[in-house]
């Protein structure tokens, strides 16, 4: 390929909507351009780039004995109204409605669509196991997309879902799909490394993501460097101990707080009560329903654990309006005692004609941290501006209707596997493994009928890896001040061959197409860049988009009938022109063998 002939459109500065730096590299080497927020252009390179991580990502799932599918991106309402996720994951659904104004959903993932299909074309049990994937365009409806391809609201996955006879079975299934994303990220020159993950609204018995390491990742990490433990921060949990127990003492007391609203100002003086002996309370609106969340005053509540827990993602933190509504108090003096939810419930509070937003009796649902279980001589608010109680007793007087791990952990809390320090650190997701259970096969009569004739349901595992997303990855972890350094695997090209004098008859053109035709015979991907530009230009261009190396020809290397060799990031070689084809396929043997990657 000749630079001329392609669109490779490099700028000196990036645009002033990139905020991370491979967003800028993405924009600044021409890969791709935004068309709209969170809508990209893939430009030639991009693509070639993209095209090379989607045939890795082919490779190991043909391997892994995945069977390649191709689903619709645009899907009837209806499937997703039976799995419940019509509601559940409303906020990230798109919709359109065609010219007989009938609904459809764009598709940002598929256990509808291959579940449904399972259903209808699999009845045995010697038809499994199957896990079927495909690699396609997906949307979601991100109400702030940024970071370039990180949350777009059109980007590429290969999504895979696995179908077999037990749980012993999928396992194995989730196990071959784990170990084929080590080898996918490690081809792609990523240094990525599994943590256990939420499963969120997809649900299921667990799941794992694959993290890459960046100070602009949007994901935290908890991990332990003694043994090994690693979670998203989402599903970290941590072995810090429980409020220290105390008998349960004098009954309850209220007490005046005219001013207090803040768990910090009641640790002062006069009240002087510490924030671990505080029950902090908050009010949650989902599905139209207020739910009060209990969690300990030096805590913070882990909003995606709270949503696994509820199994949905709609869900927001109450109005004033509706917590006074549903409360009879202002935040800053909320509690859930037992005496002051019961005035209000099932009756309406005073002055109020409509129920309040708890249920249809008016008492609202109380999910409680695990942290405060047993907990005694703790202060909370009273349900009354400008008070709280004190002697509160968890067990006497609030009654909990659920209790889990709500809380958010912190670096230095002890791992709850072995005891040392925990760590944070930021990180890119770029691949998840979930293992469904039976979910979706329930839900959609996903059956078969095993040795003994009887009807059993599958079990399920889905797995997902954003293509586009682990582009954007690869060049957050690959980069210097200069710009791209691709691993060999995935780089639109892995040779540019670099002429200063690009006149037809001058003999570093010719010698330039020479081992252009040569290398291409010998399967090396090679770009000739054969602009009439200044030497400088084209070796920043060439490092700025990062072709791992770099053939230079110029007329003084000529005249000692050498030519140069640079590895993108290395030291300058000078070659005779005669060895020149073999010095560059021993590079790129070498690249590759420190890259991991195959040839």
């Amino acid at each position: 390929m000749r630079w001329t002939k392609t669109l490779i459109p490099t700028l000196r500065e990036p645009p002033a909507e990139a905020e991370i730096l491979s967003h800028k590299l993405l924009l600044r080497a021409g890969l791709i351009r935004k068309v709209a927020g969170g809508v990209y252009l893939f430009l030639p390179l991009g693509l070639r780039a993209l095209h090379k991580i989607e045939q890795i990502v082919r490779e190991e799932m043909d391997r892994a004995g995945a069977i390649e599918v191709l689903m619709p991106a645009m899907q009837p309402p209806e499937i997703w109204q039976q799995s419940g996720r019509y509601e559940t994951a409303r906020d990230v659904l798109f919709k359109v409605k065609d010219s007989g104004n009938r609904e459809w959903v764009l598709s940002p993932t598929a256990e509808e669509v291959i579940t449904g299909t399972a259903a209808a074309e699999i009845n045995s049990y010697r038809q499994l196991p199957k896990n079927f994937y495909q690699i396609s365009v997906k949307f979601r409806d991100e109400i702030r997309p940024r970071f370039g391809l990180m949350r777009a609201r059109e980007f590429i996955m290969k999504d895979a879902y696995s179908f077999d006879v037990s749980d012993e079975a999928a396992t194995a299934s989730y196990q071959k799909m784990y170990d084929a994303y080590a080898r996918i990220f490690e081809r792609c020159g990523l240094k990525a490394f599994p943590v256990e993950a939420d499963t969120g609204v997809i649900g299921g018995k667990f799941s794992h993501e694959f993290m890459v390491p960046a100070e602009t990742g949007e994901n935290e990490v908890v991990f332990c460097e003694a043994c090994g433990y690693a979670a998203n921060i989402e599903k970290a949990t941590s072995g810090i101990p429980k409020t220290a127990a105390r008998e349960i003492g004098a009954a309850i007391e209220k007490f005046a707080t005219p001013g207090v609203v803040t768990i910090e100002a009641l640790t002062k003086e006069p009240c002087k009560v510490p924030a671990n002996r505080q029950i902090k309370t908050l009010v949650y609106i989902a599905d139209s329903k207020a739910v009060i969340i209990l969690i300990r005053g030096d805590d913070q509540l882990n909003e995606a654990k709270f949503a696994g827990k509820i199994g949905t993602t709609v869900f927001r933190p109450a109005s004033a309006e509706e917590i006074f509504s549903s409360l009879g108090a202002h935040p800053g003096s909320l509690g859930a005692v037992a005496e002051t939810l019961q005035r209000r419930s099932p009756t309406r509070p005073e002055g109020q004609t409509t129920p309040p937003a708890g249920s249809e009796t008016g008492a609202p649902r109380i999910l409680a941290d695990e942290r405060l279980r047993g907990a005694n001589g703790m202060t909370t608010g009273a349900n009354e501006d400008g008070f709280h109680f004190r002697h509160v007793s968890m067990e006497r007087d609030i009654k909990v209707t659920e209790w889990f791990d709500l809380r958010t952990v912190t670096a230095g809390e002890p791992c709850a596997k072995c005891g040392k320090p925990l760590k944070i650190r930021r990180a890119i997701e770029v691949g998840h493994v979930f293992k469904l259970g039976t979910k979706y096969s329930e839900k959609f009569g996903a059956e078969f009928l095993d040795e003994s004739g009887a009807r059993r349901l599958s079990v399920m595992g889905c797995y997902g890896i954003g293509v586009t997303r682990t582009l954007q990855a690869v060049i957050e972890q690959c980069n210097d001040k200069d710009g791209i350094i691709w691993p060999l695997s995935v780089a639109p090209y892995r040779v540019c061959i670099t002429p200063l004098n690009v006149a037809p008859e001058s003999e570093a053109m010719k010698l330039a197409e020479k081992l252009h035709a040569e290398l291409s015979a010998r399967g090396v991907d090679v770009i000739l860049d054969d602009r009439d530009e200044r030497p400088g230009v084209k070796f920043k261009d060439a490092d700025l988009v990062g072709f791992p190396i770099r053939l230079a020809i110029g007329e003084k290397s000529l005249a000692k009938g050498e030519v140069e060799i640079k590895p993108r990031g290395g030291a300058l070689q000078s070659v005779k022109t005669g060895t020149a084809v073999e010095a560059v396929m021993k590079l790129v043997s070498k690249i590759a063998a420190a890259d991991a990657s195959p040839l």
